[in-house]
């Protein structure tokens, strides 16, 4: 790497990538990127012209040497990359409405990477992931894959099963908004506040908190009550669970311990107001008028409302530590390795780890609280469920994840909703077609 390091980003036209590309400039002087390749596909062209022409733009205000190159062509970027990261969406936001819109249709929750529409968002990407593994296998061996393509947890277990590279790590942003939401309540700047994580990806619970060395668990769970993130409305917990529990849910945990307030909230807006998708898709509409202003040339303030925010500069963060061997602590999607004991050793959790140069070391959470066990391990396997089914393209497999996921919960109404699904998504899902397993009813 003394040339500088090589940067691909799949899914190069995403609203998010300003972001990204702020945390490199800002990073510059300890991870110099002389390359960042913004890959996209031909539907997603417009956006990539967009996304890259302001990408250069900031790159030239900031004046670092760092080059910008946008392309539809993913292994002419993939050769001899250092780093890899993806943020792709399969389908589209037109394929996420679906999603979201077709379960709600049934009283069943719609959502992007819980229940139903995250099966099959998982279902189309893993796929594509696992090709973007292969052709990284043969054109940048020893580069390492970045995931933030949802439904994470999913993803990573694909890759971890079916795939042959191990040099692969999942973010999420929601532990960064836990951390920051725990250290408001402390008032306490972020970097002074240790917190532990454990668990999957949206299924992650804080399990210790300490300031100056001093365990203020208990003072953060008498206070966690309102805290969520800007896509998931924030109903308070209670207390006195909360200290039964032991451990800190996150935001996404609502959907398990509050489903029926947020399915009845759901429904309601599914048929007044919409989907999230379909806000998420106004906002993005928004943002890329904004990027095509020639005369901006940084992230502009509006990117905070699109939801995810850190993303970027966690995966900006993840890639400085990797490179420079900090070995400072983050919370990612990685095996097991006996680090949580309700999952198997090379099950993927989402943890703490020390960041090296040779990976992620998840740190020893050991046993959670009995009380959250058996939820991990159902959201588990649906993961490996959901992971098996995108692979084999086997109806059956399919309708095992959505029997098996709480937020479903009717035999019946599965059928109808994967039936339905399948049929709104064939063109991503060739495999579910190749062969007649497919339910007619």
């Amino acid at each position: 790497m003394s040339e500088g390091i090589k940067i691909v980003t799949i899914g190069g036209g995403s609203s998010y990538t300003p972001e990204l590309v702020e945390g490199f400039i800002k990073r510059y002087d300890k991870l110099p990127v002389r390359e960042l390749w913004l890959v996209d596909i031909k539907e997603g062209q417009h956006k990539l012209e967009i996304v890259g022409n302001l990408a250069k733009r900031m790159v030239d205000k900031a004046g670092v040497p760092m080059k910008i190159y946008t392309t539809l062509n993913r292994r002419e970027a993939l050769v001899n990359a250092d780093f890899v990261t993806t943020q792709l969406r399969v389908g589209l936001l037109e394929a996420r409405i679906k999603d979201e819109r077709i379960p709600l249709s049934y009283g069943m929750f719609g959502q992007e990477t819980n229940g139903a529409g995250g099966l099959f968002k998982g279902l189309r990407t893993i796929p594509v992931l696992l090709d973007i593994c292969k052709d990284m296998d043969e054109l940048c061996k020893d580069a390492w894959l970045i995931n933030f393509t949802n439904p994470v947890g999913m993803v990573m277990e694909a890759i971890n099963r079916y795939s042959s590279r191990k040099k692969v790590i999942g973010l999420c942003n929601v532990p960064i908004d836990t951390h920051k939401a725990i250290a408001r309540i402390l008032e306490k700047p972020v970097e002074e506040v240790f917190a532990t994580f454990g668990g999957l990806n949206h299924m992650v619970y804080v399990t210790g908190v300490s300031v100056d060395g001093n365990n203020v668990m208990d003072k953060v769970i008498e206070k966690w009550g309102r805290q969520s993130v800007k896509n998931i409305k924030g109903i308070e917990w209670e207390p006195g669970f909360l200290k039964e529990l032991g451990v800190i849910p996150c935001s996404y945990h609502r959907y398990y311990y509050m489903a029926k307030e947020y399915l009845e909230e759901a429904i309601e807006n599914y048929k007044q107001h919409g989907t999230r998708a379909e806000k998420v898709k106004k906002i993005e509409e928004e943002l890329f008028e904004i990027y095509k202003d020639e005369n901006l040339a940084e992230k502009p303030k509006q990117l905070e409302q699109r939801g995810g925010a850190y993303y970027s500069d966690a995966a900006c963060n993840l890639i400085s530590s990797i490179y420079n061997d900090t070995r400072d602590i983050q919370v990612v999607n990685t095996v097991n390795r006996g680090a949580l004991t309700v999952l198997e050793y090379d099950e993927i959790a989402e943890i703490s780890c020390m960041i090296t140069k040779d990976g992620p070391i998840p740190i020893s959470v050991g046993k959670l609280p009995k009380a959250v066990n058996g939820l991990i391990q159902q959201i588990k396997s649906f993961e490996v469920a959901g992971s098996e089914a995108a692979v084999t393209g086997d109806y059956n497999k399919a309708l095992l994840a959505m029997m098996i996921n709480p937020l479903v919960g009717s035999q019946s109404y599965a059928i109808k909703v994967l039936d339905e699904l399948l049929k709104a998504h064939e063109k991503y899902l060739p495999r579910f077609f190749a062969h007649d397993t497919i339910h007619r009813a």
